[in-house]
């Protein structure tokens, strides 16, 4: 069990060190202001290209070519049947339609550019973790992913145009059971590449592995950088900040959301520091996505790391959308990632922004701890185990619960750092009806509480309502609460607190 009231949330991290922040390089997103060449990214939602049509790219990778961002990733036949049909729930389908690419200039919106590679050209079962790197010897651009139990190698002159295969390996010098579990490519500030990885089978040992410098056809022979003792490490990446390496993971979950864990070195070979948790990923497990891809993004007035998070939500029913970007900035050395539904980037600055959409509730669906249980990620609870998480949500698998065959009095609520302004609270609610009173509320914000009534029998997802919720002093509770008799319940989901006024 989670210690409660632990963690600190987005709004106190952003207050705390915005001025470390800044000296770093990074931006505190609440005291930054918006500018006119910002644009804007949404998560929770299914991403559209400029053509208005999904976005499909799942355990990929970016390669920033002059000013253009190029990102390769894999667009599944599973992920059609669930952006066309989400209310159906997670599907087994993860055989590959295409290795699709996808460029930008803003890192917001995105140009479908075409396939590098087709599913029945690689003729494979699964294939996945793709990264693209240029090598200089040849001025090839060469994808690596998974293929099957092994590797696939293809070349492209153009980091946009139709990749050809160039060759594959069946395993890998040095690591333990002879072959990648989960990767990801990194290119290095001196343009050489390099496969970041744990063990197939197991996946406690962390590996870096040059690729073959002649022609990047090859990944050389491992460096073993860590061994976690604490379980399997999977969706594996690592960015550079300030001279410092980050080799970052996952749970071994599955599709699921999950802290992200990381380990930090000098050299990139090493040696490694302890592994820790990525501060701001407890309180929702990482925006609830495991660890996709990361780069740096440097401007004229800026920079910070963008952390890529794949929320699979077709094979594992987790919510809304494929990607959740979010930024990562710096304390000093001690990388922090900002868990956010709304921001704006200016990738041309290396700037960034809280956008004003963004909601402030973290965990806001019940979706991050995957199994069921009564203490949530984020949130805390009063009344016991008549507290849980329900399968079965407004969208997604799971929403939050209270019901018992006795009376109680309970209520999970969680207590939120945010700047002055007005702001809506909404969620999606069941009601038996019947209770002494049950609330979706708002208090401790600088003025009286203010809430909803739910006690009325609600028998299908009903969206309730707190306006006009005016905060003043910086901060800010909100949660459900029952005073119910025996034998009555509440299910809630999709919290969203959202400001809507300075």
């Amino acid at each position: 069990m989670r210690k409660k009231n632990s963690r600190r949330t987005l709004a106190a991290v952003l207050f705390s060190s915005a001025v470390a922040l800044a000296s770093a390089g990074g931006v505190a997103a609440a005291a930054a202001p918006e500018v006119a060449a910002a644009a804007t990214i949404q998560n929770d939602v299914f991403w559209k290209d400029t053509s208005g049509n999904p976005i499909y790219s799942q355990g990929g990778g970016v390669l920033k070519v002059s000013g253009t961002y190029y990102w390769y990733g894999a667009k599944y036949n599973g992920a059609v049947n669930y952006y066309n049909n989400p209310g159906g729930g997670k599907n087994g389908d993860t055989s590959l339609s295409a290795i699709t690419i996808y460029s930008s200039t803003d890192l917001a919106t995105w140009k479908f550019e075409g396939n590098a590679l087709t599913g029945s050209e690689l003729s494979g079962g699964w294939v996945g973790r793709i990264g693209v790197a240029r090598n200089p010897n040849t001025g090839k651009y060469v994808l690596v992913s998974q293929l099957d139990s092994g590797l696939v190698f293809a070349t492209s002159s153009t980091p946009n145009g139709r990749f050809t295969r160039a060759g594959t390996q069946s395993s890998i010098s040095g690591v333990s059971t002879g072959m990648s579990g989960d990767q990801s490519v990194f290119t290095d500030d001196d343009g050489k590449a390099y496969l970041i990885y744990s063990n197939k089978s197991g996946r406690s040992h962390l590996y870096v592995s040059a690729l073959r410098a002649s022609d990047y056809l090859q990944v050389e022979p491992a460096k073993n950088v860590y061994n976690s003792s604490a379980g399997g490490r999977e969706g594996n990446i690592m960015f550079k900040y300030n001279g410092t390496y980050y080799f970052c993971s996952s749970d071994l979950h599955g599709w699921n959301a999950s802290h992200t864990y990381c380990i930090s070195a000098k050299n990139i070979m090493g040696p490694y520091s302890a592994e820790f948790v990525l501060q701001g990923t407890d309180a929702d497990f990482s925006h609830v996505t495991q660890t996709g891809l990361a780069f740096t993004v440097t401007g004229s007035q800026g920079s910070f790391v963008m952390f890529g998070g794949d929320r699979w939500s077709d094979f594992a029913g987790n919510g809304i959308g494929y990607n959740d970007w979010v930024p990562v900035t710096f304390s000093g050395t001690t990388p922090v990632f900002h868990s956010l539904s709304q921001w704006t980037v200016d990738a041309a600055a290396g700037t960034w922004a809280v956008g004003r959409g963004n909601n402030h509730v973290l965990n806001p669906s019940a979706e991050a701890d995957r199994v069921a249980q009564n203490d949530l990620a984020g949130w805390t609870i009063s009344g016991g185990t008549v507290n849980g998480n329900k399968q079965g949500g407004h969208t997604g698998r799971w929403a939050f619960a209270q019901s018992s065959s006795s009376a109680y009095n309970a209520s999970r609520y969680q207590n939120i750092s945010l700047p002055n302004g007005t702001y809506t609270l909404s969620a999606w609610v069941k009601s038996s009806g019947g209770q002494k009173k049950a609330t979706i509320f708002a208090k401790n914000f600088g003025s009286s509480e203010l809430s909803a009534s739910i006690s009325q029998a609600l028998g299908s997802w009903t969206k309730v309502t707190v306006p006009n919720i005016a905060v003043t002093n910086g901060s800010i509770q909100v949660g459900v609460f029952s005073d119910a008799n025996a034998g009555n319940w509440v299910n809630v989901d999709d919290f969203s607190l959202v400001q809507t006024g300075s």
